[in-house]
């Protein structure tokens, strides 16, 4: 399958979320090397392995996997975080 381009996860600390292009994100907690969906996507779970410098991912809805991924961590400009200085 071909990459998901404008796809990508933004996590700070133990929460964050996925994102789609412009769209709001679907949040999701951290718990260990699992994202977990909050309401109303509960029994979506992303697990996750370390890989390197960035993490290989499964993507799980009720513990049956629908997909596969990679995660590799991409540093934003503060433009880009929204900051202004």
């Amino acid at each position: 399958m071909p990459p998901l381009l404008g796809v990508r996860k933004e996590i700070s600390g133990a929460a964050g979320t996925t994102k789609v292009g412009p769209l709001p994100g679907v949040p999701f907690v951290v718990v260990g090397l699992s994202l977990r969906y909050r309401a109303p996507f509960v029994g979506f779970v992303d697990v996750l392995e370390r890989d390197g410098e960035g993490f290989r991912g499964r993507a799980t809805f009720r513990g049956r996997e629908f997909g596969k991924f990679e995660l590799k961590r991409i540093e934003l400009s503060l433009k880009e975080e929204g900051v202004t200085v």
